[in-house]
């Protein structure tokens, strides 16, 4: 077995991309891959086939490796509830909760669940290709490391750094990664990566060459910026970069809510994948006041974001945009949100407080989080989703829709991922623009959102495969 850990010089590096993109590379060659990521810290999760929870990105890696995900892949979620609390998910199940105070030092018995699930996962593949978390040079954690370097010295992996020249001092950058750790994590480092490049690499070449003599660390590629690629990001930094694909038939303006606890906004993906859809995210009352549609989407915290709805007025503008037959959505947290009362003694502990009452619901949280892959139909059309829960919605009336509810012009469902289902999401968008008037109508010739997905997962291998020397990589993996 073997393997190789991809680290980043900083969040949103690209390691995530990366790793998918190598998966890609290595099983269109016919090596049985795996990702694996110890440790995420991210409120974007997905369920798999066994009904457990792993980060949004594993998952899509594990589709680029071409081999079904588990919660091996990434045993070690955190998801944040606050900015001192994080929500533990261990092998895919719900596992308590994680101090700030804890952070350097209560995570014991989390590390064993992680070496155990990568010595699990290299058993059964070829080569294993890990994904660090935030940068490996945090040497205030060091010594509870167990994603970086400490998982690396655990299985002797060599590490790369994936450094992002787009937001400059990527050369000084790896640099002080090399200088600051310590000798013997430094002597795992194998060479560098440089991601989202624009322009020459000639130009960068002197830049390079002064870099490997100073460290010794060898350049493996150049991989240019990629502006057609956007995949499921993990963290803030990656939230709301959609697209904005023209379409024939006018435009569809959706403002999605940017709550502080967002969870899943990988739900719009498919959206602003859709030509003449134009997605975007607010946190101005005006933007829910012109925007076709106001989507408001998962939250980790739904009470602690329903009050900062109030306080910054949103939820003023939406009452005003339901009151005239605007159109609003509510996917989890959100359709939480649009009920008329939230009885919450398990996430916030905060008892019951009055929802936004858009619709005829009420909504009690439940000791036990719900993980599901639901399917069903809407108008002839099969839909499946994944469901990711505490929240038990009750419906006193509306027209039923994906376990939730319509009522007007405002819908609202306790499922993720329905979007995706390209039949689905054209039928009720096309709904949509005709009851408030749009011209707007799908373009059939477009590509659905798996296709569309695969083709940006091929273009990123294809982009790794020409700008990176993926065998000298590999020789340092064996």
């Amino acid at each position: 077995m073997s393997g190789a850990l991809i680290a980043g010089t900083s969040s949103d590096a690209g390691k995530s991309l990366i790793t998918a993109g190598l998966c890609r590379v290595l099983a269109r060659r016919g090596v049985r891959v795996a990702p694996f990521k110890a440790q995420n810290m991210s409120n974007n999760s997905m369920v798999c086939a066994d009904g457990s929870e792993i980060g949004r990105a594993q998952y899509l890696q594990a589709i680029a490796a071409g081999v079904e995900p588990t919660s091996a892949m990434n045993p070690v979620l955190l998801k944040p509830g606050t900015d001192r609390r994080s929500f533990i998910v261990l092998r895919g199940e719900p596992a308590g909760t994680l101090e700030a105070g804890e952070y350097a030092t209560g995570r014991t018995r989390l590390a064993s669940a992680a070496f155990d699930a990568y010595a699990e996962v290299a058993a059964r593949f070829d080569l294993v290709l890990c994904e660090g978390a935030g940068s490996p040079a945090e040497i205030n954690l060091r010594a509870g490391d167990y994603v970086n370097f400490g998982l690396a010295q655990r299985f002797g992996l060599p590490v790369v750094l994936c450094g992002d020249i787009d937001r400059g001092g990527v050369l000084a950058s790896i640099f002080g990664h090399w200088a600051i750790v310590d000798e013997a994590d430094r002597a795992l480092l194998a060479g560098y990566l440089i991601n989202k490049f624009r322009g020459d690499p000639s130009v960068l070449e002197p830049g390079l060459d002064e870099l490997t003599e100073r460290t010794g660390l060898p350049c493996f590629g150049v991989v240019p910026w990629l502006n057609d690629v956007w995949l499921d990001g993990e963290d803030a930094l990656a939230f709301a970069k959609w697209p904005r694909i023209p379409g024939h038939d006018g435009t569809l303006r959706v403002a999605v809510v940017r709550f502080p606890r967002i969870s899943n906004a990988t739900d719009l993906d498919a959206l602003a994948a859709e030509p003449g859809v134009d997605v975007f995210a607010t946190a101005h009352p005006a933007d829910l006041i012109d925007a076709d549609l106001v989507v408001l989407p998962g939250s980790r915290s739904t009470l602690d974001d329903l009050a900062w709805l109030r306080e910054r007025g949103l939820s003023d503008a939406l009452e005003a945009r339901v009151r005239r037959g605007g159109a609003v959505l509510g996917i989890c947290g959100g359709y939480q949100m649009l009920a008329a009362a939230i009885d919450d003694p398990i996430e916030s502990a905060a008892g019951t407080a009055p929802g936004l009452a858009l619709l005829p619901t009420t909504v009690r949280f439940g000791a036990d989080k719900v993980l599901g892959r639901p399917q069903g139909s809407w108008q002839g059309h099969e839909v499946r989703g994944y469901e990711i829960h505490h929240g038990i919605v009750e419906v006193r009336g509306g027209e039923a829709f994906l376990d939730g509810v319509r009522q007007g012009n405002t819908w609202g469902t306790i499922w993720h991922g329905a979007f995706e289902n390209d039949g689905f999401r054209r039928a009720w968008l096309t709904e949509l623009a005709q009851a408030i008037g749009s011209p707007w109508r799908p373009d059939e010739g477009a590509p659905g959102f798996a296709d569309r997905r695969e083709g940006m997962l091929d273009r990123l291998a294809d982009a790794i495969d020409t700008c990176v020397d993926v065998d000298a990589l590999l020789e340092r993996a064996d």
